[in-house]
Order: C-alpha cells, then sequence, then structure tokens
C-alpha cells in the first residue's frame, strides 16, 4: 500500500481538494468527538479542525502532502493500529478502505481502538448507475475486486447506518466520480490522475477516444442530457456510521 501512494501519490494533493459539502457530512458522522483517528489518512483531506487529530499513513509520499496542521501524524497500515483499546472518541477513513490489504482486521481495528463512533466514507460495489461504466465496464470488475459489499461493514464493526452521500455537480475534489456533470474532464490525464481507478485498469485510450467522438456528435448529451440540469448525483458513495459502543458480530 506504501509502496503504490509513493507512485500514484505524486501530485496528490493539487488534485485531490476536499469538498466543504462532503466535509460537513462526514463532520456531522462524527459528532462533538475531542480525538479524531484519520485512517488511511492520505493527505489529510476532511480531518476536522475542532478536533485533536491523529493521523495513520502507510505512504511516505502522502505524509509528505500533508499541510501543516496540529495533527499527529504516525506512518503505519490501518491492519496493526499503534494504541490502545478505546483510545479516541471517535475514528474516520475516507476513500480508503478497498486499498486496504485486510480489510476487516483494518476495520476491527478501528473498533477497537475507538469509543465512539467509527465513520467510513467508501463506494457501494452494487451500484451500477454511472454513465462512465457504459465507457469503461473495467470499473465494476475492479469495485468488485476491492470494494466491500455493505452488508460486510456491520460484521466488522456491530450495527452500522448507511448513507448516501450525493455529488455536487462541481464538486471540488478529484474521486472517480467527482466529474459526473463534466464529461470532458475525463479526457484529461491530469484529472484522472487524481483517481486510483484510472492506475488499476490500465490502457484505457479506446474508451477514451469513444467519449471523445460521442461528446464531438452530441451522443453523450443524447443520452445523458438529463445530468446536466441536476445539482448533484447519487453516484453510489455512502457514507458508514458504526454506533459508538457496538461490537462487531461473530464471524464464523
Amino acid at each position: 500500500m506504501a509502496a503504490k501512494y509513493d507512485h500514484i501519490g505524486q501530485g496528490y494533493a493539487m488534485r485531490r481538494r476536499p469538498d466543504p459539502r462532503i466535509a460537513a457530512r462526514i463532520a456531522a458522522a462524527l459528532g462533538p468527538a475531542e480525538t479524531v483517528l484519520n485512517v488511511g489518512a492520505g493527505a489529510g483531506s476532511y480531518e476536522p479542525l475542532n478536533a485533536r487529530v491523529t493521523a495513520v499513513e502507510p505512504s511516505p509520499e502522502m505524509i509528505a502532502q500533508r499541510p501543516q496542521s496540529d495533527a499527529v501524524v504516525i506512518q503505519a497500515s490501518a491492519e496493526a493500529l499503534p494504541f490502545t483499546d478505546k483510545s479516541f472518541d471517535a475514528a474516520m477513513a475516507v476513500l480508503t478502505v478497498h486499498h486496504w490489504q485486510d480489510q476487516a482486521q483494518g476495520l476491527r481495528e478501528m473498533r477497537r481502538v475507538t469509543r465512539g463512533p467509527v465513520v467510513i466514507l467508501t463506494y457501494d460495489p452494487g451500484f451500477h448507475d454511472f454513465w462512465l461504466t457504459d465507457y469503461l465496464p473495467e470499473l465494476i470488475a475492479l469495485d468488485d475486486r476491492q470494494m466491500p459489499d455493505l452488508a460486510e461493514y456491520a460484521r466488522w464493526l456491530g450495527p452500522v447506518e448507511v448513507t448516501p452521500v450525493p455529488i455536487p455537480h462541481d464538486c471540488s475534489d478529484g474521486f472517480l466520480c467527482a466529474n459526473w456533470r463534466r464529461p470532458a474532464a475525463y479526457l484529461d490525464a491530469q484529472v484522472r490522475a487524481g483517481s486510483s481507478s484510472f492506475w488499476a485498469i490500465g490502457d484505457i485510450s479506446a474508451a477514451l477516444q469513444k467519449l471523445q467522438r460521442d461528446l464531438d456528435s452530441g451522443a453523450w448529451a443524447r443520452r445523458y442530457g438529463h445530468l446536466l440540469g441536476m445539482d448533484e448525483c447519487d453516484c453510489g458513495y455512502r457514507l458508514i456510521r458504526s454506533h459508538p459502543h457496538s461490537r462487531p458480530f461473530a464471524v464464523m
């Protein structure tokens, strides 16, 4: 994981600027926590400003891109958190669980060291209604391989609430679906560099050529033009909140 993001994470902080509307949802889910653990913290996106943050991140490249802050930063992995039980009021993990080598272990570790809510922003691999997959069906196969089914979170964390996170049309972040209303953005290599999915699926030149043709001919607008009148869209992102003091279900 560290080696992966040491490579693809170069310039990450410039492309992945936190969107304030998504940040507000994460902050509300964390509640009035005074101490917050951010696991798979990357360059520090979405860390609350009104809490003492401890960030855990395996990649030195990502750690180096963090803005100056009072956060304590530790190079470590989710699967072996170097903290005692119930060390934090709340914990968070933003668009990172799919990169972990042992997702079950990482999430159980988060539950172990947290006495309050555990908040996860992730993607539902059962969601298949994003237009880009019509050009790149490989994205569906990739999500099936790396994204945990939403039902798994209750097994690993205990009872959870799952809430859709609609993506604003002018989202400032650079994750995969952030440009759902700006299709031409996906033709830009710098935009694609902000999403690990494009690194994972390799050569997509044929798909990009088809998208360019459909934009030029108007075929994209005829099929997906209804999106251009929407201010936000459910693209499959979900906020998962584990109840305080909940315990994982027994795993057989």
